[in-house]
């Protein structure tokens, strides 16, 4: 799936890229730029960008093109996400970002090894494709999407492999929001070093 992509990453499939508002974890109610690279084999059912996972559907993109879109919007800070970014080699695209002053972010499950220089890295593992080994004591944020239950194990799994003064975020899965948000309420009011993510950009219907 990415064997056409240049190795040096001055070439990347680029799904599609869109100034907004962060919806998730940390950084929600922030303006940013995102960057949505194709291509993923993790797999996750309820996936809500499937149409990424096949990166030879997405053009390759030169990565100074994409710094220049960037710059085109006020904010100075970039998130990469997909698909899986870490499919790719991110250290040309996040170095010219950060010598245009840009900060850069990105959402990632892991499952792949780190590339790229980072001002935040939200690592969200997914059952389907653990986390690379290693990854997690990178992350400054740990958000897990709650689809069921047995999820709530998965997350402290996961908490033990970060650091300390990584965040933790639970995100109830939107088609089971209903259902998963008022154990999520209840778990955080008991365990309270996690916090509540919502998908806030769905309620405010922006991208």
């Amino acid at each position: 799936m990415a064997n056409q992509v240049p190795e040096d990453g001055t070439m990347l499939p680029l799904m599609e890229e869109f100034y907004t508002i962060q919806g998730e974890g940390f950084n929600t109610g922030k303006a940013a730029y995102f960057i949505r690279l194709g291509g993923c084999d993790v797999g996750c059912h309820w996936c809500d960008v499937k149409e990424s996972w096949d990166a030879e559907l997405h053009p390759l993109t030169h990565a100074d093109q994409i710094v220049q879109n960037a710059l085109k919007h006020p904010s100075k800070a970039v998130v990469v996400t997909g698909g899986e970014p870490l499919l790719y080699n991110l250290d040309y695209l996040t170095s010219k970002l950060r010598t245009e002053g840009i900060k850069t972010f990105i959402e990632t499950s892991g499952a792949y090894p780190i590339s790229g220089y980072w001002d935040w890295i939200c690592l969200s593992p997914k059952k389907f494709k653990p986390p690379y080994w290693g990854i997690a004591q990178y992350a400054h944020e740990l958000k897990v999407i709650i689809f069921n239950k047995s999820d709530f194990a998965w997350a402290e799994e996961h908490a033990k492999m970060v650091s300390p003064e990584c965040k933790l975020y639970l995100q109830p899965e939107w088609s089971k929001a209903t259902e998963m948000t008022p154990l999520i309420v209840d778990y955080v009011m008991k365990n309270p070093q996690w916090e509540i993510s919502l998908q806030t950009h769905k309620y405010l219907n922006i991208p």
